[in-house]
């Protein structure tokens, strides 16, 4: 008979205790990345909240400018200073393809806000 699963013998046991070491080590790589520094706990736990709200500023400042910059360009070709018809098109069809993506994302938060929000504690 060779054992459990066909693993036999002392190097079976060997693979095994192997294996085991290599899972405890990664389980505690793990442990050490998850934990925050000692020293700022506090920083740690505000540095996510920061960082999507200065991402998400971030996008919506991108997204008014490039609005700002087609309104620019067709008010110009309003006036008969920008000759450029493509130029104007591609600009508001810029301005249009960003602001339906911050539409969607906006649509994703609060789909996800939602699903949160009927969770059961």
């Amino acid at each position: 008979m060779s054992g459990v699963g066909g693993i036999g013998g002392a190097g079976g046991l060997q693979q095994i205790m192997a294996l085991r070491q290599q899972i405890i080590d990664r389980s505690q790589l793990l442990q050490q990345v998850r934990t925050p520094a000692a020293g700022a706990p506090e920083a740690a736990s505000e540095a996510p909240a920061n960082g999507f709200t200065s991402a998400l500023k971030s996008a919506l400042d991108n997204v008014n400018a490039v609005q700002g910059k087609a309104e620019t360009i067709s008010a110009g070709y309003d006036k008969g200073e920008v000759t450029d018809i493509a130029k104007v098109m591609l600009a508001r069809q810029e301005a249009g393809v960003a602001f339906e993506a911050t539409l969607q994302v906006r649509n994703k938060l609060l789909t996800a806000y939602q699903d949160i929000m009927r969770m059961g504690v």
